[in-house]
């Protein structure tokens, strides 16, 4: 199968200066690609440049099966969607007037997260963080993009709120085709949703392995690359529109 998005030797950093180097990656549609790496390991700078919010220093991104240049926003035009690991609510909104900005209706984004229901009248700086994540995780996947780049869904939320994310991103792969590409720093938790698996450190990919392989080197890779504490990379802001 022809990868929805591929990343050929890209490299791409701030100021000139590198921060992801040579990285070759590729996601197919209907499958759910985890990258997983200690801070500081390019994570967010590969999905920054994927998406087009930061331009490369080397190589080049595929996109639907062409060479792109193309900036995020156009981007999203052509499928793509980007949950940043920000909560991208409009606080000042109610979560329908959310909802609304990302051009869905509630209908589509509550077969996804029902309890939502009690949130659409409440301004969305009142949302509890969880709440915030389905909003946002919600709109974005009832646009049905063709691919979703998701950076740490899970940050301060319970573990049954990232079951309840993760879970909704998995079946949009499996039921409609969508690719994903989920940076989690929860690695076990996200090896039961991932089809694959790439291990960052200091901007290169270590491993390359399916989950199942991953899962069973888990121990391994915790200790020799997750534990690695780096110099954590710049953290800028992206345009919420694209969620």
């Amino acid at each position: 199968m022809t990868p929805l998005i591929e990343a050929r030797a890209m490299s791409a950093g701030y100021g000139g200066q590198p921060v992801v180097h040579d990285l070759d990656l590729t996601v197919e549609p209907g499958e759910v690609v985890c990258l997983l790496g200690p801070n500081g390991a390019g994570k967010t700078t590969t999905l920054l440049a994927m998406s087009g919010e930061l331009p490369l220093l080397g190589g080049e991104v595929i996109f639907d099966g062409e060479p792109t240049t193309a900036p995020l926003y156009r981007r999203a035009r052509a499928g793509l969607a980007y949950v940043t690991e920000e909560r991208s609510v409009f606080k000042s909104l109610s979560g329908f007037d959310n909802l609304r900005t990302g051009a869905v209706t509630p209908e589509d984004v509550l077969a996804l997260f029902p309890e939502l229901e009690r949130c659409l009248g409440t301004r969305g700086g009142l949302l509890s963080g969880g709440e915030q994540q389905m909003l946002t995780v919600g709109r974005a996947l009832a646009r049905k993009p063709r691919l979703l780049l998701a950076d740490e869904l899970s940050l301060g939320l319970a573990p049954i709120i990232v079951d309840r994310l993760l879970q909704a991103v998995r079946t949009a792969a499996t039921e409609r085709g969508m690719a994903v590409l989920l940076v989690e720093q929860h690695a076990r938790k996200a090896l039961r949703y991932a089809d694959r698996v790439y291990v960052m450190r200091r901007g290169h990919v270590e491993m390359a392995l399916t989950a199942a392989e991953a899962g069973r080197r888990i121990s391994e890779i915790e200790n020799v690359y997750l534990a690695i504490s780096a110099a954590t990379e710049p953290a800028p802001s992206v345009n919420n529109s694209s969620s």
